[in-house]
C-alpha cells in the first residue's frame, strides 16, 4: 500500500505565535488565531507579504504601508478567505489603503520577536487582513514559528518507512522551504500560499498517485483538505479553541504530531488493520 502524508505548517509542525494589530481601534491582539479571525467575517481576506522582517524594521515607521509595498513592487499571496474575490480587487484595496503605517507592522514584529527570540530555529511571516467591504486593511499581522518537539523525528520516521511527506500551507514559500530543509522534506513537496481550496486540490491530486492520503492539520483553513483526504487527522498540540466542525471531520485527534507515525505504521501493517487502541489518538468516525 502506498501512503502520502500532507501536513499543514503553522500550528501543526510549528509551534506558532501570532499577533494582529486592530487598525481602527489601535489595539494589539497578541496570541490571536489569524485564520479564525479571517473566517469570522465573509469580507475578510488574509494575505501574506513576501517581505523580510529586517527590511520592514529598517523602513521609516510613519510611511504608509501601501506606499512601501508599491514603491518596492511587493506582491502578495492569498492565504485564506471565505469570499470569492479576484487578486486585482484585493490589490486595489491593499495598494491604496490610507490607514496602516509601517510602524503598525513593526509593532507586530517586535511583539512576535520578544516571544520567539529564545528559540534556535525561528521563522517569521508578516501580512495583513484586508476587509473588502470597508475597502481597507483592517489588521496588520505577524506570526513566528518554531518546530514542535518531536516533529522532525516524526518526519524522519515516516521517511524511513518509505512514506513521502508534503507541506501545504497558507504561509509564504520561502518561509516554508526553510522549515522543510530543517525537517528534511524536499522542496518540491512544499506548497506555499495555499488557500483552503488549494489545499483540498493538492490532496485530491495526491489521491491519484497514492492508495491512501492523510491530511494533518489544526485549523479551520485545513477543513476542506481534511474532507478530501482518506484519513483526516486533527492535531491539538497548538493551544487554542477550534470549531466543532474540525472535530466532527477528524478520523483521529492527536495531542502530538509524533502520533501520526503510529497511525501510518498501523496502515502499513501486514493485516492492514487499524489497532486504534494502540494509537495514542481518538477515533472519531
Amino acid at each position: 500500500m502506498s501512503i502520502a502524508v500532507v501536513f499543514d505548517s503553522a500550528g501543526t509542525l510549528l509551534n506558532t505565535y501570532r499577533v494582529a494589530k486592530d487598525i481602527r481601534n489601535r489595539k494589539l491582539l497578541p496570541g490571536i488565531e489569524t485564520t479564525t479571525l479571517t473566517f469570522s467575517s465573509p469580507d475578510r481576506v488574509l494575505v501574506v507579504l513576501p517581505v523580510h522582517s529586517k527590511e520592514i524594521m529598517q523602513t521609516p515607521g510613519d510611511m504608509l504601508l501601501s506606499s512601501y509595498l508599491v514603491d518596492h513592487n511587493i506582491g502578495f499571496g492569498v492565504s485564506c478567505t471565505r469570499k470569492i474575490v479576484t487578486a486585482d480587487e484585493i490589490g486595489d484595496v491593499l495598494y491604496t489603503d490610507r490607514l496602516v503605517r509601517v510602524n503598525d507592522l513593526q509593532e507586530c514584529i517586535r511583539n512576535v520577536w520578544t516571544v520567539c527570540k529564545a528559540e534556535s530555529v525561528v521563522t517569521m511571516n508578516s501580512g495583513a487582513i484586508v476587509n473588502m467591504a470597508y475597502k481597507c486593511i483592517e489588521f496588520a499581522i505577524t506570526a513566528g514559528g518554531w518546530p514542535f518537539d518531536g516533529a522532525k523525528e516524526a518526519i524522519t520516521a515516516l521517511h524511513r518507512m518509505g512514506v513521502p511527506t508534503f507541506i501545504a500551507s497558507g504561509d509564504r514559500v520561502t518561509k516554508l522551504e526553510k522549515m522543510a530543509d530543517h525537517f528534511g522534506i524536499p522542496r518540491d513537496r512544499v506548497y506555499g500560499v495555499a488557500t483552503p481550496t488549494v489545499k483540498a486540490q493538492i490532496v485530491n491530486d495526491l489521491r491519484q498517485e497514492y492508495d491512501r492520503v492523510l491530511m494533518v492539520g489544526d485549523g479551520i483553513n485545513d477543513l476542506c483538505a481534511m474532507q478530501n483526504a482518506d484519513i483526516a487527522i486533527l492535531t491539538v498540540q497548538q493551544p487554542g479553541e477550534r470549531p466543532e466542525d474540525l472535530f466532527k471531520e477528524a478520523d483521529y485527534v492527536v495531542k502530538n504530531v509524533s502520533e501520526v507515525v503510529a497511525i501510518v505504521r498501523e496502515l502499513l501493517s501486514p493485516a492492514r488493520h487499524f489497532d486504534r487502541d494502540a494509537c495514542d489518538a481518538s477515533y472519531k468516525r
